[in-house]
């Protein structure tokens, strides 16, 4: 998965659906697995974007944004994206946590001069 792409989202209020999760084992079709998740994703109504990266400890980080609650509903019960979470649990992570919320506030922009200097 690439990292330092952020997702372009519209003024709040939106949902964050946040996928933390820990990797064991071999790929066993997970890289492809995963791709196919964001390409059909990327196809629901409701979707907005996501942002998604993974060290090479295992531990990701997924957070998809979405309309509505029931867009987030909708793509839970498509059956492709759930036998890729049915393999999730059975066969690529160790623990994974996930976490529904409300985005009330965005705010997005360069470091100011002040901030780089107190780094």
């Amino acid at each position: 998965m690439s990292a330092g792409k952020f997702a372009a989202t519209p003024e709040p209020p939106y949902y964050a659906v946040i996928f933390s999760s820990l990797r064991h084992g071999a790929d066993a079709g997970y890289g492809g697995t995963a791709e196919r998740m964001m390409e059909l994703a990327a196809q629901q109504p409701g979707y907005l974007g996501v942002e998604s990266v993974r060290g090479q400890d295992g531990f990701g980080i997924t957070v998809s944004y979405w309309r509505d609650e029931e867009s987030i509903r909708n793509w839970k019960r498509d059956a492709e994206h759930a036998e890729a979470r049915r393999r999730g649990r059975t066969e690529w992570y160790e623990h994974f946590e996930l976490r529904v919320a409300r985005v009330e506030r965005a705010y997005a922009g360069p470091r100011t001069e002040r901030e780089a200097g107190a780094a």
